[in-house]
C-alpha cells in the first residue's frame, strides 16, 4: 500500500524554534564552536528557561501555613513536582547582570547551585559557559527569554525535542547514537501501549522512549510520575547524563545509569520489566564473549557471528516478566540473519513471544539513510489463540516526505499502522488522529465510532479468555471519547499486512522480513526508490554475511592448522 505525504504547512511553533535555531548557530559561527561543543551550551540554557518557568509557577502559590513558623524551602518545590532554584540561578537574575560581570563564570555557579539543591542532577547540568564571551551569552539568554510562557501543551518539551534532533542532524553519525526519531518512538509506544508499569531502555541514549512513554500516559488521562517507573542504562556518559536532563525538562524522574550493557546488568533486568523500549546501536562488533558466558540475559545461546543484534534482541526478550512487551528498532539484516543468529530466532519465534514485525522505508533516521525494521514481542500472548502467530506489516510505503533527505510519519499514518495492531489483537482502533478515512479505505468496513481499547490489565484477563474483547464497555481512558464499538475487523491486505502461522514462517527459513510475507498490492510496480532501498538494504545484508564467511574461514583455518601439528 502506498501512502504518502508531503510536508506540512509549519507547526505553532516553527517560528519560535527556527528563531532559537538561528541563535544556536550563531554560537557555531561566533564562538568557532563544534555542535558536540555547543549543544550541550544550549540545551543547558533551554532547561534553565523550562525549570524557571515551572519554578515561578509554583513559588507563587507556595506560601507558609497560617500560624507556622517554617520556612517554604526546597523540599517544598520537590513535593509540588518542581525543581528548587536558589535566587542566584533564577533566570532573572541572570539576565539582569550587569554588563562587566563575569556571566558565564555567572551560568556555571547557577548550574552547581541547581545541582547542589536537586541531587537528581548531580554531575548532570553543562558548566562550560565560561568559554563564551558576554556578548554571546547575553544574546543567548535573551533568546531563551523569548519563549512565552502563556503558551499551552509541552512547548519547552516540543522545543527540547526539536534541538535534541537538529544537534542529531548536525553532528552526523554520532548525532544518531543518542537520537530516535520521534515518529518511530511514537509508534512504538502507540503499538505497546505502556499505561501502568515499570519500562527499561538498555540503550536509552538520551532517553527518548521514556518520554514518549510519558506523554502517552498523559493523553490517555493519567498521571505519567503514578503509573510508570523508567529504567535506562546507556554506555557514554555524557549521553546517560542528557538522558537525565532530558527526563528532568518533562518532569520525570528515573534511575539512569551509565555502563557497558553488553558486560554490565546495573538493573538486574531478566523478567523484571513490563515494557522494553529500545533503539540499540546496529550491527555492533567486537564485543567479547567469553565474558557473557552463562549470562541469564543470552537465554539462546551467543551468536558465533561478529555481530551483537542478537545480543541486544535477546537482552529484550529476557528482561521482561511474563506479561511483558517489547517494542525495539532493529537493522534489516537480523530479520533474514543466517547461520546461530536464525538458530536463535527460531527459538525466539518458537517461544510464542514474537508479536509484530513492521518493515520502515529509509530516510526515517537523520544520519543513516537505510531502511530498519521494528520488532515487537509480547510474553502475554504465549498460551492464547495468537501464540504461533506474527503480524506482518509493511510501512515502507506509507511516510511523509520532510525534505529530499528525510522522511517522518503523520500522526494519522501512525494510529493507521498502530490500528492495523489493535485489530490483529481484536480491540476497537483509535480514531483521534485522522487514521479512520483510511481504514474505511483500506479494510472495506464502516466505522461506527471511536470506541476505547483496552488497557493491559483487561486485555490479559481477555486473553485468559481465549480472545480479546474489542466491545468491552469497560473504560479504558483511551483519549477520544464515547460511541458505538467500531465494527471493523482485521484481514490480511496484500503488500500492507499478512498474519502468518508459525508452521508459514518456517517454511521461509524462519524469515522475519514482512516482504516476505505481505507480497506487493495489485498494481503496484516497484519504483526507483523502492530498489535503491531494497538494494541497499540487500548490500548490509551481504556485509554481515561477508562477515560470517570471513570467521568461518579463519575458524577453518584454526582447525587444519590444529589437525597438522596433531599429525
Amino acid at each position: 500500500m502506498i501512502w504518502n505525504e508531503p510536508a506540512d504547512a509549519q507547526a505553532s511553533n516553527s517560528q519560535l524554534e527556527a528563531k532559537l535555531w538561528d541563535s544556536a548557530n550563531n554560537l557555531w559561527a561566533n564562538a568557532a564552536l563544534k555542535p558536540s561543543e555547543y549543544s550541550p551550551v544550549v540545551l543547558g540554557l533551554i532547561f534553565l528557561r523550562f525549570a524557571d518557568v515551572r519554578f515561578a509557577t509554583v513559588h507563587a502559590e507556595l506560601k507558609p501555613a497560617k500560624g507556622s513558623r517554617r520556612k517554604i524551602g526546597p523540599a517544598d518545590y520537590h513535593a509540588a513536582g518542581v525543581l528548587y532554584l536558589p535566587e542566584s540561578a533564577r533566570f532573572d537574575t541572570l539576565i539582569n547582570l550587569p554588563e562587566g560581570a563575569a556571566i558565564g563564570e555567572a551560568i556555571n555557579a547557577a548550574m552547581r547551585a541547581i545541582e547542589k539543591e536537586n541531587t537528581d542532577l548531580a554531575d548532570v547540568l553543562p558548566k562550560t559557559y565560561h568559554i563564551l564571551e558576554n556578548t554571546t551569552l547575553t544574546q543567548l539568554l535573551k533568546d531563551m527569554k523569548a519563549i512565552p510562557m502563556d503558551r499551552g501543551g509541552d512547548t519547552f518539551g516540543l522545543i527540547y525535542e526539536y534541538f535534541l534532533g537538529k544537534f542529531a542532524m548536525s553532528e552526523g553519525q554520532k548525532g544518531g547514537e543518542f537520537y530516535t526519531p520521534t515518529s518511530l518512538v511514537k509508534l512504538i509506544v502507540e503499538v505497546l501501549e505502556p499505561y501502568h508499569g515499570r519500562i527499561l531502555d538498555p540503550a536509552c541514549g538520551s532517553g527518548g522512549m521514556f518520554v514518549q512513554s510519558a506523554r502517552f500516559v498523559e493523553e490517555h488521562h493519567k498521571n505519567p510520575t503514578a503509573e510508570i517507573s523508567v529504567y535506562g542504562q546507556e554506555r557514554v556518559t555524557e549521553t546517560s547524563r542528557l538522558a537525565r536532563l532530558n527526563l528532568a525538562v518533562h518532569g520525570l524522574t528515573g534511575e539512569i545509569r551509565q555502563g557497558n550493557t553488553f558486560y554490565e546488568d546495573l538493573h538486574n533486568c531478566p523478567g523484571k520489566f513490563d515494557f522494553v523500549l529500545a533503539n540499540p546501536p546496529f550491527n555492533v562488533s567486537k564485543v567479547d564473549k567469553e565474558r557473557l558466558v552463562d549470562d541469564p540475559r543470552y537465554p539462546f545461546g551467543l551468536p558465533k557471528t561478529d555481530n551483537a543484534n542478537y545480543l541486544w534482541i535477546q537482552q529484550f526478550y529476557a528482561a521482561l516478566n511474563a506479561g511483558g512487551r517489547a517494542g525495539f528498532v532493529m537493522a534489516n539484516s537480523a530479520s533474514d540473519a543466517r547461520s546461530s543468529e536464525q538458530e536463535i530466532r527460531q527459538q525466539l519465534i518458537e517461544s510464542g513471544a514474537v508479536d509484530v514485525m513492521i518493515a520502515i522505508g529509509p530516510n526515517f533516521f537523520y544520519t543513516v539513510t537505510l531502511p530498519c525494521a521494528l520488532w515487537f514481542l509480547d510474553k502475554g500472548k504465549i498460551g492464547t489463540d495468537r501464540e504461533d502467530q506474527v503480524l506482518f506489516i509493511d510501512a515502507r510505503h506509507i511516510f511523509r516526505q520532510i525534505d529530499r533527505a528525510h522522511r517522518d510519519f503523520t500522526p494519522a499514518q501512525m494510529e493507521f499502522i498502530a490500528n492495523i495492531v489493535r485489530l490483529y489483537r481484536g480491540q476497537a482502533p483509535e480514531l483521534t488522529q485522522g487514521s479512520q478515512a483510511k481504514l474505511q479505505e483500506v479494510f472495506g468496513t464502516k466505522l461506527e465510532g471511536n470506541a476505547p481499547s483496552l488497557p493491559p490489565s483487561e486485555l490479559k484477563a481477555a486473553e485468559d479468555a481465549s480472545s480479546y474483547n474489542a466491545s468491552s464497555s469497560s473504560p479504558s481512558g483511551r483519549g477520544g471519547g464515547e460511541g458505538k464499538p467500531a465494527s471493523i475487523t482485521y484481514s490480511d491486505i496484500p503488500g500492507l499486512c499478512k498474519v502468518a502461522s508459525r508452521a508459514e514462517i518456517e517454511a521461509q527459513g524462519w524469515s522475519l522480513n514482512p516482504g516476505r510475507y505481505v507480497g506487493v498490492a495489485k498494481g503496484e510496480e516497484l519504483s526507483d526508490a523502492d530498489f535503491k532501498a531494497q538494494f541497499e538494504a540487500l548490500n548490509e545484508e551481504l556485509v554481515v554475511l561477508n562477515a560470517e564467511a570471513r570467521e568461518l574461514e579463519e575458524l577453518i583455518a584454526k582447525n587444519a592448522a590444529e589437525i597438522l601439528e596433531q599429525s
